[in-house]
């Protein structure tokens, strides 16, 4: 049996634990060795966290003193409506674990985050061929079937 696990805010002492796991999540999109983020990136990404004006947060999943799981979203402005949004831009658990309901607790945790804060709506992307991902998405959300674009600026 596993055992249970708990969502909860990142600490400052999270910084061993979440390391793999944004290592991790880096990896799965091929973010790694010679293609891997450079390293202010990384430590302005875990800075951002504990700035109390950033509108960037994380959630960890927590399992007997381990993390098992991050996710990290940002709220901000809409043209389209009144109330803020919320974009999850990061979602990852360990492998051992998925489809065991860390995801899906995780996204429960953006939410929870979300309303309180005030947002209307939560939304995310994925790859086209995470297909783990996208099973638990599909049973949780709505896919629009929106395309994403995306330019570089030098």
């Amino acid at each position: 049996m596993t055992q249970p696990f708990l969502i909860r805010s990142i600490r400052r002492t999270d910084y061993l634990q979440w390391r793999p796991l944004w290592n991790g999540y880096n990896a799965f999109y091929g973010r790694s060795g010679p293609t891997a983020l450079a390293e202010p990136i990384t430590a302005e990404t875990w800075e951002r966290f504990f700035r109390p004006a950033d509108p960037v947060h994380a959630l960890v999943a927590e399992q007997v003193g381990e993390l098992v799981g991050l996710a990290h979203f940002l709220m901000h402005r809409s043209t389209t409506r009144i109330d803020d949004v919320c974009y999850l831009q990061d979602l990852y658990t360990v492998e051992r674990l998925r489809g065991l309901g860390v995801g899906r607790r995780l996204i429960e945790g953006v939410y929870a985050a979300a309303r309180t804060a005030g947002c209307g709506r939560v939304y995310w992307q994925t790859q086209a061929t995470n297909r783990t991902a996208r099973a638990l998405y599909d049973r949780i959300a709505e896919h629009r079937g929106f395309i994403v674009y995306t330019h570089e600026l030098d």
